[in-house]
This record gives C-alpha cells, sequence and structure tokens, in this order.
C-alpha cells in the first residue's frame, strides 16, 4: 500500500462531510429567522422555520401535508399508537392531513431543536405528474399517510438552496416555485415517493380515502353517517374503512373524534368558550362524554388541561 493510498478519503466520507457542511448552514439559517422559540413562517411562502430551546411533552396537532426537515436535533411524533422519529439523518412526510402530537427532549438554549417545514399542495403533485409523464413511480398498496425517509445529499442541497433564498428576497418570486417543483420532483422519487404519488393519481383508491380526510376536515361537526361517507368518495363501506385505517392508523369516527376534540380545546383556549360551549359547538350533545374523551385525549378534564397550558405559555 503506497502512502497515496493510505490517506486517500472515500468518497462516501466526502459526501458525509459535504452534507455536515449543509446542515450547519441550514441550522444557521434557521438561527437568524427563529428569535426565538416558536414556529415562523418566511418570506418563501410554503416555507416554515422552527427553533426549541426546551422539551416538551407529546402535544395534539392536526397536521397538513409537509416535508419536515431536521437541522439540528430529534422529533419523535406518535399516528394513534405508533412512534416515528426524525432527526438530522431522516426527513418526515406527512402525505395527507391528519391528528399526529408530537415531542421534543434532550434540548437545551445551546443545542436548540432547528427545523424547516414545507408545506405540500397535492395540487402541485398532481400538476408535477402531469407535466413530467411516466417517472417510474412503482404501484404499490400505499402504507401510512406519514413515513420516514433517510436524506441525501440532492434533497438536502434543494432544501438548502430554498433557505437560502431568504438571504436574497428579490429572487424568491423567480427561484422559490422551481426549486419547491424540485423537491417534490425528489420526493416523488425518492424510495418512498410511491405514498404520494398514490395520493395525487385521480381515482385511485388513496386519492378517494384523501378526498375523504378532506371531507371529514371540513364537515367534522357533522354525525358522521359511513354509509354517505363512502358513497361521497365512491367507495364501499368495507374499503374506506380498510384503506382509511391503513393510511390513518384510525377508523373514520376515531379520527373526527380527534378532529372535535382538538377543534374544542382551541376554543377555549383562544375563544375562551366554556367546556360545555366548546364540546356542543364540535358537535358533542354530551357534556359528559365530550368531558371523558377530552380526558382520554389530552390526559386531563378541560379545566385542568387549559390551567396547564396556559402555565407553559
Amino acid at each position: 500500500m503506497t502512502s497515496f493510498d493510505r490517506f486517500q478519503v472515500s468518497p462516501d466520507a466526502d459526501m458525509e462531510a459535504d452534507m455536515e457542511k449543509q446542515r450547519a448552514e441550514l441550522a444557521a439559517i434557521i438561527r437568524r429567522n427563529t428569535s426565538e422559540d416558536g414556529s415562523y413562517a418566511t418570506a418563501v411562502g410554503s416555507l416554515f422555520m422552527s427553533r426549541h430551546t426546551q422539551s416538551h411533552d407529546f402535544a395534539p396537532v392536526l397536521a397538513q401535508p409537509a416535508l419536515c426537515i431536521m437541522a439540528q436535533g430529534r422529533k419523535e411524533v406518535r399516528l394513534a399508537d405508533e412512534f416515528f422519529n426524525y432527526d438530522p439523518l431522516n426527513y418526515l412526510v406527512v402525505s395527507v392531513s391528519m391528528p399526529l402530537s408530537g415531542r421534543v427532549v434532550n434540548v437545551s438554549p445551546l443545542e436548540p431543536i432547528l427545523a424547516v417545514r414545507l408545506d405540500i399542495d397535492p395540487a402541485e403533485i398532481t400538476a408535477l405528474i402531469a407535466d413530467a409523464g411516466p417517472m417510474g413511480v412503482p404501484t404499490r398498496p400505499t402504507g401510512r399517510g406519514l413515513y420516514v425517509e433517510k436524506i441525501d445529499s440532492a434533497m438536502l442541497d434543494a432544501v438548502l438552496r430554498l433557505a437560502r433564498l431568504l438571504d436574497t428576497p428579490k429572487d424568491i418570486a423567480m427561484l422559490a416555485p422551481l426549486i419547491r417543483r424540485e423537491i417534490l420532483y425528489r420526493l416523488l422519487r425518492s424510495p418512498q415517493g410511491h405514498r404520494l404519488y398514490e395520493i395525487a393519481i385521480a381515482n385511485s383508491q388513496s386519492h378517494r380515502i384523501s378526498q375523504a380526510i378532506k371531507w371529514l376536515n371540513g364537515n367534522f361537526e357533522q354525525p358522521l353517517r359511513i354509509d354517505d361517507l363512502a358513497k361521497e368518495v365512491n367507495l364501499s363501506v368495507s374499503t374506506l374503512h380498510h384503506r382509511f385505517k391503513a393510511m390513518t392508523a384510525m377508523s373514520p369516527l376515531q379520527y373526527q373524534k380527534q378532529l372535535r376534540l382538538q377543534e374544542a380545546r382551541r376554543l377555549m383556549l383562544t375563544e375562551g368558550l366554556e367546556a360545555s360551549a366548546a364540546g356542543y359547538r364540535v358537535g358533542y350533545e354530551s357534556p359528559s362524554q365530550f368531558s371523558r374523551e377530552y380526558s382520554r385525549l389530552f390526559g386531563a378534564p378541560p379545566l385542568r388541561d387549559l390551567a396547564r397550558l396556559r402555565l407553559t405559555v
């Protein structure tokens, strides 16, 4: 072995070093655009940045379709009874809106969570597929509408270029749509890209389930009749149940219940409604049932939960 061979750096090591530099630059951009803890909109309309310096337990939220990338730290997301972890080596994709809860641990002011979120418009995916033609995306039965995938240098580079536009605002209008399109293309071509692809294809079962989810999001306060929902999306009742649970890890009724309870919590916290009024507003006729189901989801009855939330604000 020559001295040259002994000290030669492998291509993989070079790539790892380059990706570390990209993560460090992305983290620096996030720091510049987040003055304190919270989630911040940016001048790139669909791009959000967040910083967290304190650990917090699982906080329920109705997540919208998005790509989530961590520049620093780790986050754990819960869907029903399943857990998904993502970090600087792995990104998270939410392909359909669904009730999730997330938590961050092992953070500090010196080592905060630094992350970006790029919201995904399913219509953009549909338009991209129509323009690109056959993309070689395999057709497979769609699983969860949430997945974690290992990030590669091409994806990280595209996200970093999008974030850099915040330093050159005059370029955003022209370049942001092009980079967004590249990111969506790379998502579709990734190992789990079929999950987005199937949802975007009109008349596929996955697309019809996404339409059922959309209907529930807009009508959760109404009584749910599964037969009517199945007709609405042109599926049999059994197929609706099976595919809906495969995608969201819950039945349509369980999904509706989480939507109702999360909205009731928001109404009490931000609009000052009493528990009984909030429960009635989201579709509950029985205050005792509302309180019981609220406690099951949030770990405490409404009044105690709100008092705890206000202490953390």
